[in-house]
């Protein structure tokens, strides 16, 4: 086959046969007006047709699902849709789970959740932040423009660092608790005695502490009824911290939405893995803060308005903050630092750096933990790296279908 060979060539021709076509006019010209006067080349258009040939006939099972769920032609419907999606069911399996669950069971669960949560950011959303989203019925040019990816590079760096912020805020709050997504550090109060979830080390140190300090032997009322109220802000805080994180998830959906159909659903599936170990770990320190099933539960969907404002945040920041994909006839306006980059186009990076700092810093620690026995520690790992591995191969054949 001389398919790649002819390829080269062809655009190779790009430069002499696409000169008077890109210099039709002496105004600056954006990147996607370079681009669609590329479009009305003939080397270009003959490109466009052999890859229209050679694209599969019928849709594949996974674009047959999308469609269905986001039908919609509106990215920000779509953006909604996909919000109410990772919003509604999460919390409704709640009624299933019984009020004593132990979060520490979850890691199964959540290490598939890491998986397509990191499959989603390397196999999507990177890709698409520095080279963009490949079209079915033509051949796209990506322009190099070193500045714009330096600051696509910062958006995701800001991302990452406001994230850390947040956590490091939140355990200075709590005492060194703090909002993770690991919720196995949590203490649970229960009258004179307190009961931990923490892993064997930590209990070993607390066992330590309370053996060489003769007055951590009986805790005083005064002792107990701290304890509480520290068990109750650490309750509340998660509220807080949950309600902040369902925001970027809202951030998300509607910048990648906006960014293409496909990057928008592949997003969706993430964010949805991620979100039911999440809200399942969030219910039961709820409960283990004093709140009763039912009020965990209600405290839950409150949570949820904060994915839903942060889709909103999302859209209208795309719709009025202005993004890179102007008209034809309009000339070329300068964005952020004489790049190309509007703000609209920071959103993206921006949910990519969370996203990493989630899948990372956030949940991996967890997974790190171990226990003293050791057939059962490699039984569970072995577990956890499969699970990781199939939410991660989840990721790679959507992309790659």
């Amino acid at each position: 086959m001389h398919r790649p060979r002819l390829t080269l060539v062809l655009l190779g021709l790009l430069t002499a046969a696409c000169a008077e076509v890109i210099h039709k006019r002496h105004a600056p010209l954006s990147v996607e007006q370079i681009e669609h006067r590329l479009q009305e080349c003939p080397v270009v258009q003959a490109l466009n047709e052999e890859k229209i040939h050679g694209a599969p006939q019928s849709a594949s099972l996974t674009s047959k699902l999308f469609t269905v769920l986001f039908p919609s032609s509106s990215p920000a419907i779509n953006a909604l849709l996909a919000t109410a999606y990772i919003s509604g069911p999460p919390n409704f399996l709640l009624a299933l789970c019984p009020p004593n669950i132990d979060p520490s069971s979850l890691s199964v669960m959540v290490a598939f959740a890491v998986g397509g949560l990191l499959g989603d950011t390397l196999f999507h959303l990177l890709p698409e932040i520095f080279l963009g989203e490949d079209e079915p019925d033509k051949v796209r040019f990506v322009m190099l423009e070193p500045n714009r990816n330096l600051l696509l590079g910062v958006a995701i760096l800001v991302g990452i660092v406001t994230f850390t912020a947040m956590d490091k805020i939140l355990r200075i709050a709590t005492g060194g608790g703090g909002h993770t997504h690991d919720h196995s550090s949590q203490e649970h109060s229960n009258g004179a005695a307190t009961t931990t979830a923490t892993s064997p080390k930590s209990q070993e140190k607390e066992l330590r502490k309370r053996k060489a300090s003769p007055k951590s032997k009986v805790d005083t009322p005064s002792t107990t009824s701290s304890q509480n109220q520290s068990v109750k802000l650490a309750g509340l805080l998660n509220l807080i911290a949950d309600f902040t994180h369902n925001i970027t998830d809202g951030l998300a959906l509607s910048s990648s939405f906006y960014a293409s159909p496909a990057l928008g659903a592949t997003t969706t599936m993430a964010v949805f893995f991620h979100e039911i170990p999440h809200e399942v770990g969030d219910f039961a320190l709820l409960i283990q803060s004093g709140f009763s099933k039912r009020k965990a539960m209600g405290a839950q969907f409150i949570t949820a308005i904060g994915a839903f404002l942060g889709t909103f945040i999302g859209i209208f920041v795309q719709e009025f903050g202005g993004r890179s994909g102007a008209s034809d006839d309009a000339q070329a306006t300068v964005g952020i630092w004489g790049t190309s980059l509007q703000w609209g186009d920071m959103l993206l990076p921006f949910t990519a750096g969370t996203f990493l700092y989630v899948g990372t810093v956030a949940v991996i620690p967890e997974l790190l933990e171990t226990g003293s026995n050791k057939s059962e520690e490699i039984k569970k790992t072995l577990q956890q790296f499969g699970a990781m591995f199939v939410g991660a191969a989840i990721m790679l054949a959507i992309s790659w279908s």
